[in-house]
């Protein structure tokens, strides 16, 4: 026993034999790891990008309301030829008494925004200056509340400019600085394709949406003062109205979507067995896609990962098995000196576990490299959170132990006389 107690060698000195081992055959070492190098890094790239992702996208959908119930013609999408299918097309508009009648009817709503918009051909000037191709948009007093759009100065729309469809506008930081750059747009005078509109507020800075177009710049004016100006649009040459919605509560989201479907569907005298012909678009919805988007990304990166790291292992199984060949004499001395199984065992199997573990700790330097590579080139939000660095650590070490089993197995079986005759 005293014998097997002498020549047992510590954990902490098979670790540093192992770093020993690779510093004298540095290229060698480095093409095994190549593997585990990769596969870590892409673990730690993936976590960081998915996690940035989608707290920009929380954000995002936060700042523009997070409890928006939308009701409209056309489900939502992300752009495709040919447009929305016929059926959508042949769907009845939505109308402001509709607006109006989740308004009257809805025990649970703060808010009813009815609004319309025009994308092109929108000409917006004051004097020589002109405005970037400006969005513009027909509103109502609860636009604001219901999209958490609020003005920084001025005022927004009142229901005394909606019954008069008077001629005021609210408009955004972008097309406040085009059309004033040295001048308080307040009580300023605008014209909207040639008719003339008065400042009366300018909306508080929104910023892109996840990295698009910018949110700042529109114009918004009563809805009935646009439906006298493009009556065209009105009358079905466009998306029709939007009817955006907001709960008293947050905890009343869900029950909201329901009581406003049902009134939607009476309004519409559907049937129980038949389908909505109206979209309902809820910011929680399209969060939701996006988190399937990205969680669809992350799987395949796991699977990109999981190869690299099976490639990697298969390496570091084969220089082991290298390394037990090589000291086999070694194997027979220290046998013969009183070593047991595990402690032959123990020895590869600590110098897999550091060999790998290098390995991951290299993979990590790579991937946190790559979060920061894209924060400063592409001001993307990537970020690593402290587990997903354990987690390389956690991988690179179950990658030493899974393909450092059978080299350490096989050193602990070699007889120890035909180990000592070992050429």
């Amino acid at each position: 026993m005293r014998a097997q107690r002498v020549f047992r060698t510590p954990w902490s000195e098979n670790a540093l034999f192992a770093l020993m081992a690779m510093r004298a055959q540095k290229l060698r070492s480095f093409l095994t790891l190549l593997g585990v190098m990769a596969g870590v890094a892409t673990v730690i790239m993936m976590v960081s990008f998915v996690v940035g992702f989608n707290n920009s996208v929380t954000a995002a959908f936060t700042t523009f309301g997070t409890y928006l119930v939308q009701f409209q013609k056309y489900e939502p999408r992300f752009g495709g030829p040919g447009g929305p299918p016929e059926e959508e097309r042949n769907r009845r508009d939505l109308t402001i008494e509709d607006a109006k009648a989740l308004k009257r009817l809805s025990k649970l709503v703060a808010a009813v925004s009815t609004e319309r918009y025009r994308f092109q051909n929108v000409v917006v000037k004051a004097g020589r200056a002109e405005a970037n191709t400006p969005l513009l948009l027909g509103a109502n007093p609860d636009y604001a509340p219901a999209n958490t759009h609020f003005v920084q100065d001025g005022r927004f729309l009142s229901d005394a400019d909606l019954t008069h469809a008077s001629h005021v506008c609210v408009i955004g930081t972008d097309v406040a600085d085009a059309l004033f750059p040295h001048a308080d747009p307040i009580d300023q005078e605008l014209t909207v394709n040639g008719v003339a509109y008065r400042v009366v507020g300018l909306f508080e800075k929104k910023g892109a949406f996840l990295g698009g177009g910018s949110n700042d710049n529109f114009v918004a004016i009563p809805i009935t003062a646009f439906d006298e100006q493009f009556p065209e649009i009105k009358n079905g040459g466009g998306d029709t109205i939007h009817i955006a919605t907001v709960p008293r509560r947050a905890e009343d989201y869900e029950a909201l979507i329901e009581e406003e479907t049902a009134i939607m569907r009476t309004r519409r005298h559907l049937k129980p067995n038949e389908p909505n012909d109206f979209a309902i678009f809820t910011s929680a919805g399209q969060l939701q896609a996006f988190r399937q988007i990205t969680g669809g990304v992350a799987a395949a990166m796991v699977v990109i990962a999981g190869i690299a790291l099976l490639v990697g292992g298969v390496g570091v199984m084969n220089i082991m098995l290298v390394n037990v060949t090589q000291r086999t004499r070694e194997i027979g001395l220290r046998k013969a000196l009183g070593a047991t199984r595990r402690d032959i065992a123990t020895q590869f199997l600590v110098e897999a576990v550091t060999l790998t573990s290098v390995g991951g700790a290299m993979g990590i330097g790579l991937g946190l490299g790559a979060a920061l590579l894209a924060r400063i080139l592409f001001d993307f939000a990537a970020a690593a959170p402290p587990w997903s660095v354990l987690l390389g650590f956690g991988v690179s070490t179950t990658v030493g132990l899974l393909f450092g089993l059978w080299p350490a197995l096989r050193a602990a079986r070699q007889d120890p006389i035909e180990a000592l005759r070992y050429e």
